[in-house]
C-alpha cells in the first residue's frame, strides 16, 4: 500500500499558487492590504522551486465573466473580471511557456468548485497539492478542504498565506493542520515540490 503520509519530495506534488494578482498585491486595489507582501518572497521561492524541479505549478485565479451577473457579486462588489486590472497576475508571478505551468480561472473561493482543477490533477497522477496565495481565512480555507475532500494529501507552507484579518488566518491554518492537512515552514514544503 502505498504511503500518502510520506513529505519527502515525489513527482505526484503539484504546487497551487492562490490568487497572486494585483487585486490583492498591487496598492490601490480594493482588496490590497500591506501585510500581504509579506509573502511574496516565500511565494517567489516556491515558484522558483517549482519551475527548477518542473513540477507542476497551477495558477489557480479568480476570473468572472465581464459583464454578466455572478452569484459572487451578492457578497461582494463586482471584482476580478476576466480582461480587467485587478484581475491580471501580479508583475513577476505570470505563468511562463512551459508544458508544467498552467492557468486555472476559478468563479467562487475554491480553486476545484466548478472548474477542472480536480480532472487535471488526477490525469497528472497527482496526490499532493502544496497550496499557497492569498487569503488564507477564504480561497485557501475553501481550496484546502476541497482538495482534503477529494482525498488529495494538502500542505500549506506558513509564510506563503495571510489575511488582513490576522485572527481568521491562524484560525484557519490551526484548522488545516489538525482536520485537512498539514501546516509546514517554507523549507519544508519546498523540499516536496
Amino acid at each position: 500500500m502505498k504511503d500518502t503520509m510520506s513529505y519527502s519530495r515525489r513527482p505526484d506534488t503539484a504546487l497551487l499558487l492562490v490568487d497572486v494578482i494585483n487585486s490583492f498585491y498591487d496598492p490601490g486595489h480594493a482588496n490590497y492590504y500591506p501585510e500581504v507582501e509579506e509573502t511574496l518572497p516565500a511565494l517567489a521561492s516556491l515558484r522558483d522551486a517549482a519551475r527548477a524541479r518542473d513540477a507542476l505549478l497551477v495558477h489557480v485565479v479568480e476570473r468572472h465573466y465581464r459583464g454578466l451577473d455572478d452569484y459572487e457579486f451578492a457578497k461582494l462588489p463586482r471584482h476580478h473580471q476576466d480582461g480587467a486590472r485587478d484581475a491580471a497576475f501580479f508583475p513577476g508571478f505570470e505563468p511562463v511557456d512551459r508544458d508544467r505551468e498552467i492557468v486555472v480561472p476559478k468563479r467562487r473561493y475554491s480553486g476545484f468548485y466548478a472548474t477542472d482543477l480536480d480532472l487535471l490533477l488526477r490525469e497528472q497522477r497527482i496526490t499532493r497539492v502544496v497550496v499557497a496565495g492569498v487569503k488564507t481565512n477564504v480561497c485557501i480555507r475553501a481550496t484546502v478542504q476541497d482538495a482534503f475532500a477529494g482525498g488529495f494529501d494538502v500542505v500549506v507552507p506558513r509564510e506563503a498565506t495571510n489575511s488582513n484579518r490576522p485572527h481568521l488566518a491562524e484560525a484557519s491554518l490551526e484548522d488545516i493542520g489538525r482536520y485537512f492537512g498539514r501546516v509546514v515552514p517554507l523549507a519544508e514544503a519546498e523540499e516536496m515540490l
